[in-house]
């Protein structure tokens, strides 16, 4: 499970002295157990998958504000805390085969207008949750659907 190796994976990042990604998975691992104590039970892997992926959606919002506000120093720090939280999710499909799996799935619903793209958002985010990037599933979807 994902609890036990950030565990093992703090203890080595402690033991190498790299203090972003021991604080960094620190961080990950007190975001689980606050979702535990709040549902008053363990998290299941895609539960704990979740609560990663929030974690860097978050840091993404926060480069994005800090981009713009103008503080580099901030946005780097982000990114580097989201570069050690990405090792733990799943690999994401790139845009190509986003597209190819979007537009696979409209032939196979045989969706035919815009009004069909919750039905297509909510077929390939239930088959490809974590695999696959929500907006650009939209953007697709958008584009695709006539």
């Amino acid at each position: 499970m994902l609890k036990q190796k950030l565990s093992d994976d703090v203890k080595t990042a402690m033991k190498a002295g790299n203090a972003l990604e021991r604080d960094t998975l620190r961080l990950l691992q007190s975001e689980i157990q606050k979702r535990e104590v709040a549902l008053g039970r363990d998290l299941t892997a895609d539960e704990q998958l979740d609560a990663c992926a929030k974690s860097v959606k978050t840091r993404q919002e926060s480069i994005e504000q800090f981009d713009k506000a103008g503080r580099k120093d901030l946005a780097d720090k982000e990114r580097a805390e989201m570069a050690v939280l990405r090792r733990y999710l799943p690999q994401v499909k790139d845009e190509a085969e986003t597209r190819v799996l979007v537009q696979s799935l409209i032939g196979e619903l045989k969706l035919t207008a815009k009004k069909d793209v919750g039905v297509l958002m909510k077929a390939v985010m239930a088959k490809h949750k974590g695999e696959v990037d929500g907006k650009l599933v939209q953007k697709f979807a958008a584009e695709l659907l006539p």
